[in-house]
């Protein structure tokens, strides 16, 4: 009895503290929401309103107007989605070659591979790739916002690890029903490796989509920019720093990635405690 109580006055205890520290985590995030619906007046009034008096809804139509906000958003759309595409289709593939198959310097190519994530990739790489994507003539196009990160030894390393786990008995079974490797890729291990592709699909889209060192290199004219630019765009262009806009953009720029969360959470939630029980 002792025991159970003591258990669950740790258990009162840690959701207390997990509450307040998510609160803490959560207040940039209301004070955005809050400030972007209040009206200019009501933003710089003292003390400062943690709730709007008035819902006033008209910064997100002004923002969305001031810096073309749609087509910035249409272009981080087309560039996370290719991106996260092309990082998932090698992720999955070369993960399966080095767990399932045999060849020479495997294991020298696999060292080298995961040597590659201790390199600061974007401020390392940033200037020779520059100069490929002009050699190219890919500057200010999808091609040069999509193309150099279509590749992750990331997700080859994860998918890999992943793989691994699965018993060999499996692959075994598939072959004498004479399943050859790919239908055994895409019959077996791809359904049973749905969360996992889930939460690397979250990551990898949330990473594409928060880019802004290169797409501010790589892209010329306003058209091509991406949201995350038309962020700091609209920071400029309220000379007169209506922050009520400025966040009303900034949670614009954020919705997207809140409503893929919420659309894949349960799967995220089932990759973070697969990898947990594993690891």
């Amino acid at each position: 009895m002792k025991m159970s109580t003591k258990r669950r006055i740790n258990t009162i205890v840690s959701e207390i503290i997990l509450i307040f520290v998510s609160f803490i985590v959560m207040m940039p995030v209301i004070l955005a929401i809050t400030m972007s619906l209040q009206t200019p007046t009501e933003v710089f009034s003292f003390p400062p309103k943690l709730f709007p008096s008035s819902f006033y809804l008209g910064n997100f139509p002004e923002a969305l107007k001031t810096v073309n906000m749609g087509r910035l958003l249409l272009n981080s759309t087309i560039v996370a989605v290719m991106i996260t595409l092309g990082k998932m289709f090698t992720g999955v593939f070369a993960g399966y070659a080095f767990a399932n198959f045999r060849f020479r310097f495997k294991g020298i190519l696999f060292a080298i591979l995961f040597a590659t994530l201790f390199l600061p990739a974007e401020t390392v790489m940033i200037l020779p790739l520059f100069l490929i994507m002009k050699k190219f003539g890919w500057i200010n196009t999808y091609w040069a916002l999509t193309i150099p990160f279509m590749a992750s030894a990331t997700n080859t390393f994860l998918m890999r690890q992943h793989l691994l786990t699965i018993p060999k008995d499996l692959e075994d079974a598939a072959r004498i029903d004479g399943a050859g490797p790919m239908v055994y890729l895409w019959k077996i291990l791809i359904p049973l490796s749905l969360p996992m592709l889930a939460g690397m699909s979250l990551v990898n889209f949330v990473y594409a989509w928060n880019m802004y060192l290169w797409p501010l290199i790589a892209t010329m004219s306003d058209e091509m920019k991406t949201v995350q630019i038309g962020v700091k765009m609209l920071i400029d262009a309220e000379s007169a720093n209506n922050w009520g806009v400025i966040m009303a953009g900034t949670l614009i720029a954020l919705a997207p990635t809140l409503v893929l969360f919420f659309a894949v959470q349960n799967l995220f939630v089932k990759s973070l405690v697969r990898a947990g029980i594993k690891g």
